[in-house]
């Protein structure tokens, strides 16, 4: 039920009102709003409300605990096994640095960094598994191929799975390109693939002739084998179904595996977060790129004309998303009456295979305008004159697939533009609403991965855990669960007891004149209970400056208090007494053996000559004076102890 101020001691504090069955009310300090989980489960479903007092959620808990921890055994177990597994311990040769110079960009400080990780990870002992998470246009295919490139230097093969038949021939086209100066034998399998040739690539690849395959899942069936597998690249790894999933993972155990993602499955990104899987991230744009402007509007034709007028006047090409196959002819007549002087031509996965081949060659050569189509250019196509999209029923799509679209304009160093559309006459769901916000929001470069943990609280789970799990969620909601499960996988409770006090009392308000949103207010005690060294308190405070202006004295102390809770606890500390004169405190008898008393003298005198340290049944006391001391006595407590 929102924030509620109480004053304790003279002191202004903030407490969390939580409401149970029957209008029960606690209230939680604002100091353990950590223990507290937003409720966010598939929409539609209503929570249910426990009694105060009674054992239901206990058991609720407990239940959904035994369950996680069959499915991390699982998990653990596949990772394990994968651990045993010896890797290739691919050796460096000097060619590698050769071709790391043919690379046409300059790379990014991310890029170099993802490189490095991806080779180092190829030169050890155990199989690789790591997932790379970069924004659309970062630079993620650079680092795969040079992965690539080791692997076959190292007499190895590579498999290059790709989610669509038009991003295989483009990574294909691509990789034909990077590798032109290596006697590097590279193959296309895709459904285009006429059965003469398919025999021929799948017998040369059964005989170690062909070094790197790049397709579609086709590369995954039963006929294919390779002589000497050594590397799996797989492009968007959210965009294959079970099967192909499940096929993926047989073939992991013993092969070194790169997966690339823009917006990752949160599935894969929180199982990278925790720790089950390697995570490079390429956060930095490429020189010259710009944020994608992007307009969240009610479907309107005036608009819409302005729009592809605007870009064909900087002689640029344009996307336009219509999802509906069977009305996608009667909107190209719209469109043709809209703009008559726009070349307009239709794109969708039914076509024939050589027609949409064909119609994809020539809006890349620049033979029309207006490409119609469906979410077939979702993945990769990469076509750097396209700076305009325009979406039909954009609140139709997911947030993560909402970005990979939007992803395919601003590709150069021109300003791309995209309209989000919505029929006015359609009454959009609060998730809806939500997607389209955060879409907005997400405009600066990099946001890949914000999304992915945007689209973790906004989806149901059983996209992300396997239908069997969501009825667990759905009775705790995602965040508690998620929490569950890396306590599972740490082996380490991560939850504070409650009951625990902080052992020092200072005012933990925030005022309606500094911030007057009830959520906001939420919003900051969070961050601040974040707190846990000089550079998280800096960041925060810089943040909350930048947010709503200068912070106030108390504010300060406020996160001071946060960040010494943790040293607190750091070092074993309790609270023996605390009055208006002074306050006490004491270190347990593990940590006061293995503390030199000489160095936190010379430290503490340093400080201030108002402490004063002594020697009690084998325990270590500290006790500070307020008497003329310059600043808040928490300044001194927390220099005392980051300096220890």
């Amino acid at each position: 039920n929102g924030v509620v101020t109480i004053e304790k001691n003279g002191l202004k504090k903030d407490y969390i009102q939580l409401i149970y069955k029957d209008n029960d009310k606690i209230y939680i300090p604002v100091e353990k709003i950590s223990t507290l989980f937003k409720y966010t489960i598939k929409e539609g479903l209503k929570p249910k409300l426990n009694k105060l007092g009674t054992t239901t959620w206990l058991k609720i808990k407990n239940q959904i605990r035994k369950k996680i921890k069959d499915l991390t055994k699982e998990l653990l177990k596949l990772y394990a096994e994968r651990a045993k597994t010896p890797g290739l311990a691919l050796k460096n040769y000097a060619e590698l640095d050769l071709f790391a110079s043919e690379f046409e960009y300059p790379e990014t400080e991310d890029q170099s960094k993802a490189i490095d990780e991806v080779l180092r990870d190829l030169s050890k002992n155990k199989p690789m598994d790591r997932l790379l998470c970069g924004d659309v246009g970062f630079g993620k295919t650079e680092v795969a191929f040079r992965a690539a490139f080791k692997t076959i230097i190292n007499n190895y093969q590579v498999a290059y799975l790709c989610p669509t038949t038009i991003l295989s021939k483009q990574h294909y086209q691509n990789s034909l390109k990077r590798f032109k100066s290596y006697p590097i034998n590279i193959e296309l399998l895709n459904r285009f693939t006429s059965s003469s040739e398919r025999k021929r690539i799948l017998t040369s690849l059964k005989e170690g002739k062909v070094d790197m395959l790049i397709g579609t899942h086709r590369i995954l069936s039963k006929d294919v084998e390779f002589a000497k597998l050594g590397l799996l690249i797989i492009d968007e790894e959210q965009r294959f179904g079970v099967s192909h999933k499940e096929k993926i993972k047989q073939i992991k155990t013993n092969v070194n595996v790169l997966t690339l993602s823009a917006t990752p499955i949160p599935r894969t990104l929180k199982f990278a977060l925790a720790g089950l899987r390697d995570l490079s991230i390429i956060d930095t744009p490429p020189v010259n790129r710009y944020p994608i402007q992007t307009y969240v509007v009610n479907e309107n034709d005036l608009l819409i004309k302005d729009a592809i007028y605007k870009e064909l006047a900087r002689k640029g090409q344009i996307f336009i998303l219509y999802n509906n196959i069977a009305k996608i002819e009667k909107k190209l007549i719209e469109l043709e009456k809209l703009v008559p002087e726009a070349k307009i031509r239709i794109a969708h996965g039914q076509m024939a295979k050589s027609e949409l081949e064909e119609v994809m060659d020539d809006f890349l050569n620049k033979k029309f305008d207006i490409l119609l189509c469906t979410t077939i250019i979702e993945t990769g196509i990469d076509i750097a004159n396209v700076n305009t999209l325009i979406i039909y029923d954009a609140d139709r799509f997911g947030l993560s697939q909402l970005y990979q679209i939007r992803g395919r304009v601003g590709r150069s160093d021109k300003i791309a533009y995209a309209y989000l559309l919505y029929d006015n006459k359609k009454i959009l769901n609060e998730i809806a609403i939500k997607r389209l916000q955060a879409i907005k929001e997400f405009t600066e470069l990099g946001s890949g991965y914000k999304i992915a943990m945007r689209d973790l609280a906004l989806r149901g789970a059983g996209d992300l855990l396997g239908s069997e799990q969501a009825g667990f969620v759905d009775a705790v909601g995602i965040d508690m669960y998620l929490k569950m499960i890396e306590e599972e996988i740490s082996g380490e409770s991560l939850e504070d007891d409650i009951d625990e006090n902080n052992i020092v009392e200072v005012e933990t308000h925030i005022s309606n004149d500094y911030v007057n949103d009830e959520s906001v207010k939420i919003e900051i005690h969070q961050k601040i209970n974040e707190i846990n060294n000089y550079e998280s308190l800096i960041k925060i405070k810089k943040e909350l400056e930048d947010r709503f202006g200068k912070i106030s004295e108390k504010l300060l102390i406020y996160m001071y208090e946060e960040w010494f809770e943790k040293l607190a606890k750091k070092y074993e500390l309790r609270k023996t007494n605390q009055n208006d004169r002074y306050i006490e405190l004491e270190f347990s008898k593990k940590i006061s053996a293995q503390i030199k008393g000489d160095k936190l003298m010379l430290i503490a005198n340093n400080l201030t000559n108002n402490f004063k340290l002594s020697y009690f049944n084998n325990r270590i006391r500290i006790t500070l004076y307020f008497a003329k001391l310059e600043k808040h006595f928490i300044y001194y407590l927390v220099e005392l102890l980051s300096k220890l």
